[in-house]
């Protein structure tokens, strides 16, 4: 899934700040900072949808994966009830760049090699590799590393600014403060060095006992869903070498 295949929902509505506060995994009031990035879960905790959030004058806009969409609009339409809030796709085009953002841009909160975001109908900057660039900062993408099957604090949300702990509730709260505080966390996305090529979602084994998943892969390194007390040395994915990257 690319990341420049994006739609842009419209909250708006009195109680649109409180509605989301209740329901996504960060904190509304880092809006006056810029974007903040948070995600949708279950109530059993597991990933439904990630977006950027964004204030434009008293409405939000969502910025989320396309394919992601319509699940998420539904979703939120079934949990406003009767919420004085408005839910409704625009035709914003998503821009985006590497650097420090330009004026009326927006830092990627995740992480600076992320750059900037925009809505404003600017252009995105050409040419730039996503791909390798999340590969480097170990972030994972709708649909690719990112999975129903997902638990947001295995996948990096905590480093990527992605989940706030001090909010109060919010759907799958519960089992998010509960890996958080009490587990010691034995499975999660890493950056491995990868010699050769595997197809995304290639098993990786280490002496012949399941270790992981191979996803993304950019210049020689890979986004890898791994089992941390397997994923020691030398690791194999269908022909490829891999291997916990530092």
């Amino acid at each position: 899934m690319s990341e420049t295949e994006r739609t842009v929902l419209r909250l708006s509505g009195a109680e649109t700040h409180h509605f989301l506060q209740n329901l996504v995994t960060n904190d509304l009031d880092r809006l006056e900072g810029g974007v903040v990035y948070a995600a949708l879960l279950t109530p059993q905790g597991k990933y439904k949808a990630d977006f950027f959030l964004v204030a434009e004058g008293d409405d939000i806009l969502l910025d989320v994966a396309l394919p992601l969409a319509a699940d998420l609009m539904k979703a939120l339409t079934l949990y406003k009830l009767r919420a004085k809030v408005t839910i409704e796709e625009t035709d914003i085009i998503v821009a985006r760049g590497t650097g420090a953002p330009p004026e009326g841009a927006f830092a990627d909160p995740r992480d600076p090699r992320m750059g900037w975001r925009a809505y404003d109908g600017r252009p995105s900057e050409p040419d730039v590799d996503w791909d390798a660039l999340r590969v480097a900062a170990c972030i994972p993408e709708s649909g690719v590393e990112l999975t129903p099957e997902s638990y947001i604090l295995e996948m990096g949300f905590e480093r990527l600014n992605g989940v706030d702990f001090r909010k109060g509730c919010y759907v799958g709260q519960e089992v998010t403060a509960r890996m958080k505080h009490k587990t010691e966390l034995k499975k999660g996305l890493a950056v491995v060095e990868v010699e050769g090529e595997a197809p995304p979602g290639t098993e990786i084994t280490a002496d012949g006992k399941p270790a992981g998943i191979l996803y993304t892969q950019a210049g020689g390194a890979g986004l890898a869903f791994l089992r941390f007390q397997r994923a020691a040395g030398q690791m194999d994915a269908d022909g490829a070498r891999v291997k916990v990257q530092g």
